[in-house]
Formats: structure tokens, sequence, C-alpha cells
């Protein structure tokens, strides 16, 4: 992960601590998008392919790439796009290499004053530096050493914007593969991909089964059905409505069924209150391919498996 950058939501002015995500470039070398520092984040209402994407140069290679736009889900419901640096000019080349024993710039000279061969007195001797009692140097944990950074110091929250629910029994998985989001046909793929990995069975869209509707979403998603699940995947560029919510929820308690939702653009702060109150799984989609847990219900599916 990249360096941990605060990130100020607009709508509630909660301060996130935010790493960019790191992408493969095919020199092998990772790359990590450079957020522009101080830029404030904005929330995203209106979704297009082409916006979602940013151009990023591998310091390695030189070479340009389209990587997704890196975002951060507010706990408020709020969807933020992240600024980065556009790419405008050639990345500084290294200086040449020192040779060893030669002094670098703006280091002193052999027999310059205060140097171990000038002779003179107060000159350096190896071995000689100050040092705290005891011989060791001061570490970041000890009392001596000047604090560390803190919400009063740096004004970001060090509160987590959302605390997962400690795992009651751990399942064993593999590393789940996400796959990059770029049409509403991958977002569905990708949320397919994933309840797979969660302990799904034969998840299916119901289109592709002979005879079966598709119900859960009721035209606000994509559904996909499975033994004992009815997801809803929300590829549109609007937060998911609390209609949409309520109408899963009854599918899945009428069905026997888990019901799950995914969402491309977030949800709407009262589907997330309802959802909570009905245990209602929630996961936010990000165009890197991997569903991020949105409430408790859904720490609990991650921990416990359907």
């Amino acid at each position: 992960m990249g360096e941990n950058v605060p990130v100020r939501c607009p709508a509630c002015r909660r301060t996130h601590g935010y790493a960019p995500p790191v992408y493969p470039c095919p020199c092998g070398v990772p790359v990590v998008p450079p957020l522009l520092k101080g830029a404030p984040a904005e929330p995203i209402t209106h979704r297009t392919w082409t916006d979602d994407w940013v151009t990023v140069r591998c310091g390695a290679c030189g070479r340009h790439d389209q990587w997704p736009q890196p975002e951060l889900g507010c706990p408020c419901g709020t969807v933020l796009r992240v600024p980065v640096r556009p790419v405008t000019a050639a990345p500084k080349r290294p200086s040449a290499p020192t040779a060893p024993g030669a002094p670098g710039p703006g280091a002193p000279g052999p027999g310059a004053p205060g140097t171990p061969d000038s002779g003179t007195p107060g000159a350096a001797r190896p071995g000689a530096a100050d040092s705290p009692p005891g011989g060791t140097d001061s570490q970041p944990g000890d009392p001596e050493s000047p604090p560390g950074a803190t919400a009063s110091a740096t004004g970001v929250s060090t509160v987590p914007a959302h605390i997962p629910l400690p795992r009651t029994a751990a399942v064993p998985r593999p590393t789940f593969r996400p796959v990059t989001i770029r049409t509403a046909r991958d977002a569905v793929t990708t949320a397919a991909l994933y309840l797979h990995w969660l302990g799904f069975q034969d998840v299916v869209q119901p289109e592709d089964v002979p005879g079966t509707a598709p119900a859960a979403g009721g035209g606000f998603g994509v559904d996909l059905r499975g033994p004992g699940l009815v997801a809803q995947v929300d590829p549109t560029t609007r937060p998911t409505s609390l209609r949409a919510v309520e109408c899963l929820w009854l599918t899945g308690l009428a069905a026997s069924a888990t019901s799950v939702s995914f969402s491309l653009a977030g949800y709407e702060e009262k589907a997330r209150a309802r959802a909570d109150r009905l245990r209602l799984p929630l996961f936010v989609l990000d165009l890197t391919g991997t569903p991020q847990p949105l409430n408790g219900p859904a720490d609990e599916l991650i921990a416990r498996g359907p």
C-alpha cells in the first residue's frame, strides 16, 4: 500500500486515513497513484467510465498505464473520489552515485577543521558520536522520544471509518483474486466470484436459468441467485435506494435465503440504516474489483461464511 494520507468527507466532515492501492506494472514494479495532497476529495454523484480511470507513470520503466481512480467509501454513505496528481513532466533522474570513499556534496574534505584527519582539537573520532546513556539510540517507543502522530496533532481521526467485528469462527479461504471493473457486466462478474469465494455454491444470474425470472432487484439492479442466496448488484451511477434494499430483504425472506447487496456508487443514508436494522450485508464495489464490507452483517458474513 502507498503512504497514508488524510482524506476529509465534505458531507459529514469526517477525516479518514487513506492509503492508495498498488497496481502491478508489466515491468514487475508496483505502481502507486500519486495522490494530490491538500486537494479536497469530491463526492461521486455521477459516474462515467472514462472519468473513473487515471494515467499513472511507472517510476522504473516510464510506462504510462490507465488504472482505476482511487476512491474511498465514507461511513456516512458518500463515495469520495481522491484526487491524483496528473502526469505532466518526466520524473527526475537520480544523481550520479558517489565513488566509494569520496566525500559527498557539501562534505568537508580531508584535513578540514573538525574532521578526524585535521589534527585539530574537537575533531570527531569514529565511535565517539554522542549517544544516550546505555549506548543505545532512543527508540520511537521510549519516553524521551517525541510523541507520534495523534489526532490532536494531525487533525486526522484515529478512529477507523469502519470497525470490523471480531471473528467468531474463522473460515479458511484462499486469497480472493479480483476482476478489474470496467463495465457493468464486470461488476456482476465480480460479485458472483466474491460470493463463491465466501462459500456460496452455484451462483448464477436468473436469466441464465430457463423459466426463471429476476425477483430480487425489481428493476433496481442485476440479480444473482444460488442455493440459500439472493443477491443484488447495482452497477448504476446512483447510490442504492432504500426501496431497493427493502425489496431485496423481502425477497430473501420469502425464499428463506440470505440476502446480500453490492453497489458500485454506495448507498443512501436511509438505505444503510434500514439494512443495519434488517441485518442485511452491504458491500461496496471499487474499480479494482475488491468488494468492501460496509456494515456489521457484512463483516459477519465474511467471518462465518454462509
